[in-house]
């Protein structure tokens, strides 16, 4: 049975309860195990899925100062010491995996036929799609309301330059023997100057959220502790916040300089600056696919593929339900086959045919296929209609301003007048 890739190891020791002695060796993290190998045979000393884990812990004992211990089913405790860089490191890595797993649904559904992983692959999508689709009809309708709404003021001020210059016609007359009326007073020209200035702001309006994840961080040339935190992928930028929320870096979109992609679950977000130290953040999520989806469209000429990547896919290919196969990460955890030792008559070839029978069909792949460029397509045109209305927005945010302002500059001359 092949290895799965590791996500992430740190040297450590382990104590062999039996023997009563430490063991040196390497704690690796995988997508559904924990495993630690000893370091002078490369013996596999535990290997423990995530599933059966009841708690992680950070202890002291009497035999080391400090430890971190992982409590498995049937109450057996497992100690890990001399971890590095540091045992809270390992401990916000591993809980952070841990919890997730437990957050993923992956129990079976009582009795019902199960769906072949590529039927569940068509029916999210189709559901996607549907969503989008419905939402791309809602964003036309809200664009043509905008670009109604931007006729309208257009046409609110034409009438009112017309009403300017009767206005000026009223106020200073041909026959009028003494030349033009006094210019406008000085609290006029302050408010148009601030009906520019909030022209030029547009409508302030805070930038909406389209993914966040949970995520381990650590900030690259700094101590380099990992950390709790999150992961807020906005339309133009991408903030980085630590546990409590507040904000630790925000990217904006035209800042980011390398989006290094280190495994499906590592990334690391680099600006590069001229002068001073670059500011770069080391991201590890167990949901970490979610970004990249909107992550490779929003940052295309940016992604940077690493040759990590490429050794941790070519290990995956060799892996059974691997993420890049699509669907959950952790499905691959729980769907052990067990093959019966005595096999009835009859049923020996229906049984082989479903163990051989792939994961996803090529009929499924390429209905797959044709799935996600529809769904990638519909994608971009909301996009490009978001930007669109967003420029509405503006645009219709400043319009007004302006058309208030010169309705009350044109009410105060009437007053005047009369």
């Amino acid at each position: 049975m092949s290895q799965e890739a590791s996500i992430h190891s740190w040297p450590g020791s382990y104590y062999i309860n039996s023997e009563k002695r430490w063991v040196s060796g390497i704690l690796s993290l995988s997508r559904t195990t924990l495993r630690f190998d000893s370091e002078q045979n490369q013996e596999n000393l535990i290997g423990l899925r995530l599933s059966r884990i009841m708690e992680i812990k950070m202890e002291t004992s009497g035999f080391i100062f400090s430890a971190l211990t992982v409590l498995e089913q049937g109450n057996i405790k497992h100690w890990f010491g001399s971890l590095k860089p540091c045992r809270t490191a390992v401990y916000h890595v591993l809980e952070h995996f841990w919890r997730e797993r437990l957050l993923s649904p992956t129990e079976p559904r009582g009795a019902e036929a199960p769906l072949s992983k590529g039927q569940e692959l068509i029916s999210l999508i189709s559901g996607a799609q549907r969503r989008l689709e419905d939402t791309g009809k809602v964003l036309d309708h809200q664009g043509e309301q905008f670009d109604s709404m931007i006729q309208g003021l257009d046409n609110i001020e034409s009438d009112l330059s017309v009403a300017d210059k009767l206005l000026s016609e009223l106020e200073c007359p041909s026959w009028w023997p003494f030349g033009k009326l006094p210019r406008k007073s000085h609290q006029e020209a302050k408010s148009e100057a601030a009906a520019k200035v909030a022209c030029t702001k547009g409508s302030g309006k805070g930038q909406k959220v389209i993914t966040s994840i949970p995520a381990i961080l650590s900030h690259v040339g700094s101590s380099g502790n990992l950390k709790p935190g999150s992961l807020i992928v906005l339309v133009s930028s991408l903030e980085v916040r630590d546990a409590n929320g507040q904000l630790l870096h925000c990217f904006e979109k035209e800042e980011v300089d390398d989006v290094y992609v280190h495994s499906p679950y590592e990334i690391s977000v680099r600006q590069r600056f001229i002068g001073k130290p670059d500011i770069c953040f080391r991201i590890l999520s167990a949901r970490m696919t979610e970004a990249l989806s909107v992550l490779e469209m929003q940052y295309k000429k940016k992604v940077v593929i690493t040759r990590d990547y490429a050794a941790f896919r070519a290990t995956s290919a060799t892996t059974p339900g691997s993420p890049e196969g699509g669907g959950n990460i952790w499905s691959a955890g729980t769907l052990v086959l067990t093959v019966p030792v005595e096999v009835p008559a009859g049923e020996l070839t229906q049984l082989q045919l479903h163990v051989l029978q792939p994961t996803v069909t090529e009929a499924e792949a390429q209905e797959l296929k044709q799935m996600l460029q529809q769904l990638k397509t519909l994608a971009l045109e909301a996009e490009t209609e978001l930007e669109h209305q967003d420029e509405a927005l503006d645009v219709l945010s400043c319009s007004a301003d302006r058309t208030t302002m010169n309705i009350n500059r044109h009410t105060r001359r009437m007053r005047k007048l009369l």
